[in-house]
């Protein structure tokens, strides 16, 4: 039995990072010094254009496998 791993919608993976990314420069923002409104717009914005960002491009193009060489000799 091969056990794979479930199969995740690109949105919610997208929504992740976006709000993973968005929480960790809100948290530095406050750690520097940004006052806590600013930091929260900010990282709230960069949260939308990471979500967005991910969504669009984050995924590779699913490849069909490869023939294996015995299927490609009986090809010709």
């Amino acid at each position: 039995m091969h056990l794979r791993v479930p199969s995740i919608d690109r949105g919610i993976t997208s929504f992740l990072w976006g709000l993973g990314l968005g929480l960790y420069l809100w948290l530095g923002m406050l750690a520097i010094g940004v006052s806590g409104a600013t930091a929260f717009i900010l990282g709230a914005l960069a949260a939308c254009g990471i979500f967005l960002y991910v969504r669009l491009f984050g995924e590779d193009e699913v490849r069909p496998p490869p023939q294996s060489a015995k299927a490609r000799a009986g090809d010709r």
